[in-house]
């Protein structure tokens, strides 16, 4: 014969734990629970209409007791119910649901500094693909948006575009303790030998210790990094391949950056891909 709830106690809270344990270890569910039901005093059906105010009842208890009702019981109670094709409407409501605490919450991503979240690397790539949508004309200044943005989100303190006499400078942001300006196109044809001269003039006008990154999204011509690659020089370059894997294996651009520079002292050469350096 079934025990009765100790006095004071709400029925829910009786009956979930005993009805839970054995309709899980039952041979047949059906029976466990018709026979739960069958010898229930009308009082303590929590199927009927008195059943929104038991859980009610049951959920201020808990808390009283500092036992919260969690919505992993909750859950474990409705799958077993409907092993027996049984449902207590109240109890699968999702607003009913949603207002129960959760033995293990998923955990909240938190920014980390010079890191960004995924969520925001994956708006990051979102704002890439839509800059590849556009027209020529308004792609590029889209894509420099798109440069200052990425930069922000790993706290390198980028500089918009702005123009000197006889030259403009796509922007600049800092690394390390060092400032690189950059150069960024898309355009439909490889930037070859004239582009890196170009752009490694504008650098070696400044400061001894400026350096540069060249980010062109089609690529270089092999025959303009060979020769570049013969002289000296303090930048290094990127493609737009080597942006897609960086935010697609949501690798650090600042630790992108640190590896193409210490290839570029090992080798001379200013361009290496992503999927070379990790």
């Amino acid at each position: 014969m079934t025990s009765c709830p100790a006095a004071g106690t709400p029925a829910l809270h009786f009956r979930l734990p005993q009805m839970r344990s054995e309709l899980a270890s039952s041979g047949n569910k059906a029976a466990s629970f018709h026979r739960w039901f069958s010898f229930s005093p009308p009082r303590w059906n929590i199927g009927g209409i008195g059943s929104a105010l038991s859980v009610r009842q049951s959920l201020t208890w808990r808390r009283g007791r500092g036992e919260p009702l969690m919505r992993e019981e909750i859950e474990q109670l409705n799958t077993l119910l409907r092993g027996v094709s049984f449902r207590i409407p109240e109890l699968t409501d999702d607003s009913f649901l949603n207002m129960l605490p959760v033995r293990n919450p998923a955990p909240v991503e938190k920014p980390i500094a010079g890191k960004p979240t995924a969520a925001q690397v994956s708006l990051l790539s979102q704002q890439l693909l839509e800059v590849s949508k556009l027209a020529p004309q308004p792609r590029g200044y889209a894509f420099e948006k798109f440069l200052h943005d990425l930069f922000a989100a790993y706290n390198l303190a980028p500089r918009g575009s702005f123009r000197l006499t006889g030259e403009q400078i796509d922007g600049s942001f800092a690394l390390e303790g060092e400032t690189y300006l950059l150069e960024a196109k898309w355009q439909n044809e490889y930037s070859g030998i004239a582009d890196l001269h170009g752009f490694s003039g504008k650098v070696l006008t400044k400061a001894k210790w400026a350096r540069g990154l060249f980010i062109s999204n089609t690529g270089f011509s092999p025959d303009g990094l060979t020769a570049f690659g013969k002289a000296p020089t303090s930048i290094i370059c990127m493609d737009g391949l080597d942006l897609h894997e960086t935010l697609s294996r949501q690798l650090s651009v600042a630790d992108v950056i640190v590896r193409k520079v210490r290839r570029a002292v090992e080798t001379g050469g200013p361009f290496v891909r992503v999927r070379d350096l990790f």
